[in-house]
């Protein structure tokens, strides 16, 4: 039976937000530790696209599930893991990437949710930081999403972090999500 279609992001509050990620339980892939059986012959893009032998996984409900076995080694390694084997996966950047982004409330008291291009659904704050790194090619906005799992912030979402951060006034710019602050500036 197919899993329903995800509820509309733009029409959730932060608190619907909160509990549907709350209710969305993950396999314990943290306890598995399986022999290692090589590699699983599948890259993620920077741009968030799922491959298999070359060719993208078209198919969304397929890259859900893979990424809910998805696991970051201590070495910075990134497998796929289930009770009974353990393979890698190349991950060109971040294995998720933030493609939308909901706001309530202002200054210290903003709550800031974003949806993942997996589904998944994510509020910044102490436990999912938000951390800036500035590259050759430009700005990196990254959001962690779990257990050393990442997600490359969109350019368009990442706009919309650096107009609060300017309009806020604070010093450095920065952003306020759920009682923590994250500076736009790496290292500020």
């Amino acid at each position: 039976m197919p899993s329903p279609p995800p509820p509309d992001f733009a029409n959730l509050s932060l608190a619907e937000i909160a509990r549907l990620a709350e209710d969305n339980r993950l396999p314990p892939v943290e306890s598995w530790n399986p022999t290692h059986c090589g590699h699983s012959d599948m890259r993620i893009a920077r741009d968030g696209t799922w491959f298999h032998r070359g060719s993208p996984i078209g198919r969304a409900p397929m890259v859900r599930l893979f990424s809910t076995i998805l696991r970051r080694e201590a070495d910075g390694r990134f497998v796929l893991v289930t009770p009974v084997e353990k393979l890698d996966i190349d991950v060109e950047d971040a294995p998720f990437v933030a493609v939308e982004m909901k706001r309530e409330g202002e200054g210290e008291a903003m709550k800031l949710a974003f949806r993942l291009n997996t589904g998944d659904l994510v509020t910044a704050g102490p436990e999912h930081a938000l951390r800036f790194e500035e590259r050759e090619d430009g700005p990196r906005p990254y959001l962690h999403v779990r257990g050393g799992l990442e997600a490359l912030v969109n350019r368009s979402v990442y706009y919309e972090l650096a107009e609060i951060a300017l309009a806020n006034g604070s010093k450095p710019p920065g952003i306020w999500s759920n009682g923590s602050f994250f500076a736009l500036e790496p290292g500020a």
